[in-house]
């Protein structure tokens, strides 16, 4: 029986002769790839410049320094999210704080994010959650109101669009990842778009030891072609030649991939309507479909998940509300029942496969499976 996995990577010749090319050429690290890779990826969404990661984290890392964070600062974000959206404002000494999910979008929402914007807010971190491209408008408007910075963190949504614009290029900074489960990979990677020429400097600063090569921003004239200068504590954050060139291989495919995807949630969609109890995930003609947030009886959700791995259907639950961690709890005092919509959606949330490569059969068998299961619930 085939094993199918909530995501998974697709590799074909054409992404092996990319990077058997680059291990045959001059440059493993800081060549011409990584170059070329952020030129096309930011002609993609529609931005000015793209600043290569070493993965997503260090992108929203990144971004968020470039934003300003620091001691003191806060960034604002949704609870619902992988614990990097929070890790990245604590690596600089900023405080992240949560607001609750729209259970219409299972995003941050504008309205519980607007109560929690403070005079220490610095970044407002709207998450595109499984691929569905947040409203960014109300999150520019309470930034304005405080002189925050918006940082999207699309890490689901490569590839969406809101009303014909790719997602990249609304929010004053956009960060993306390039992980195996994701709509291209690069193994390991991240991108941060934006059209600010201060912040692709500030970023590309940081993701190099905060070394400047160029003459033009240096605080000295150089003493020669060999000058660089260390002008803020970074970290080496650098994307390999390697990576970059499978990315570049990647990226031509994108439009294929998430057309793929949008085909599998649509046919998901028609194999669970008129289910009165399974709840598909919110739809909208712009939605890249990361994941296929399926939703169950909370007091079933454990048992289908685990009946499911039996049949070689090996889902995901996407996620457990960063605030709840033990790490934040402890540290913050965060407790049960404080973001409602958020902990119901991880109670009975699993992510079915969705990705290229996926046939229709097996999409007609994971919705076999499941509503077989579901249906072997008295309470369901």
């Amino acid at each position: 029986m085939k094993t199918l996995s909530y995501g998974r990577q697709f590799i074909d010749d054409d992404d092996i002769d990319a990077v058997v090319a680059v291990l045959k050429g001059d440059w493993l690290t800081q060549g011409p790839s990584v170059k070329e890779f952020e030129e096309r990826f930011a002609e993609y969404v529609g931005t000015s410049y793209a600043v290569a990661f070493a993965n997503g984290t260090a992108a929203l890392h990144g971004a968020y320094f470039a934003a300003g964070v620091e001691a003191g600062d806060e960034v604002l974000t949704s609870a619902m999210t992988f614990a990097a959206t929070g890790n990245a404002a604590l690596y600089l000494g900023g405080t992240p704080v949560f607001a609750d999910i729209d259970p219409s979008t299972l995003c941050l929402d504008p309205k519980a994010a607007s109560k929690k914007v403070s005079k220490r807010t610095k970044v407002i971190a709207p998450v595109s959650y499984a691929g569905y491209p947040v409203d960014i408008a109300p999150f520019l408007e309470s930034a304005g109101s405080c002189g925050a910075v918006v940082v999207e963190d699309a890490c689901h949504a490569l590839g969406a669009e809101r009303n014909g614009v790719r997602v990249g290029k609304e929010a004053h900074m956009t960060a993306f990842s390039f992980h195996p489960v994701k709509h291209i990979t690069t193994g390991e990677g991240g991108m941060v778009a934006t059209d600010s020429e201060e912040f692709a400097r500030r970023l590309r600063l940081f993701r190099t030891h905060g070394i400047e090569k160029e003459p033009r921003f240096m605080t000295a004239p150089p003493d020669g072609p060999w000058a660089t200068e260390m002008q803020i504590l970074g970290f080496n954050y650098r994307l390999s030649e390697l990576h970059a060139a499978l990315g570049l291989s990647q990226l031509r495919k994108l439009d294929r991939f998430v057309l793929r995807r949008k085909e599998i949630a649509a046919l998901y969609d028609e194999l669970f309507e008129g289910d009165r109890v399974l709840c598909t995930p919110p739809r909208c003609e712009g939605h890249a479909y990361h994941l296929y947030p399926l939703q169950f009886s909370a007091g079933n959700r454990a048992a289908v998940f685990e009946e499911l791995g039996k049949r070689g259907i090996r889902g995901m639950v996407h996620y457990l509300p960063v605030p709840l961690h033990p790490y934040y709890r402890e540290r913050f005092g965060y407790v049960p029942g404080e973001f409602p919509h958020a902990e119901e959606l991880y109670a009975r949330e699993i992510s079915l496969p969705v990705y290229y490569g996926l046939t229709d059969d097996d999409i007609r068998r994971v919705a076999e499976e499941v509503r077989r299961i579901a249906d072997s619930f008295p309470n369901r």
